[in-house]
C-alpha cells in the first residue's frame, strides 16, 4: 500500500514540484541583478592562474 501511494505521489505531484523547482532555479540564475555575480563566479577559477 505504501509503495503504491508513494509512486502515485511521485507520478503526479512530485513531477509538478520538480518542474516548479527547475523554473525557480532557472529564473534565479537569469534574474536581472545577477550578471555581475555570475561573471565573478565564472572567472573565479582563473584568479590564481599565473599563465595569463
Amino acid at each position: 500500500m505504501t509503495y503504491d501511494a508513494l509512486r502515485h505521489f511521485a507520478d503526479s505531484w512530485g513531477l509538478a514540484f520538480m518542474l516548479v523547482l527547475f523554473v525557480g532555479f532557472v529564473g534565479w540564475a537569469f534574474r536581472p541583478g545577477s550578471r555581475d555575480l555570475n561573471t565573478k563566479v565564472a572567472h573565479m577559477i582563473f584568479e590564481d592562474d599565473d599563465n595569463g
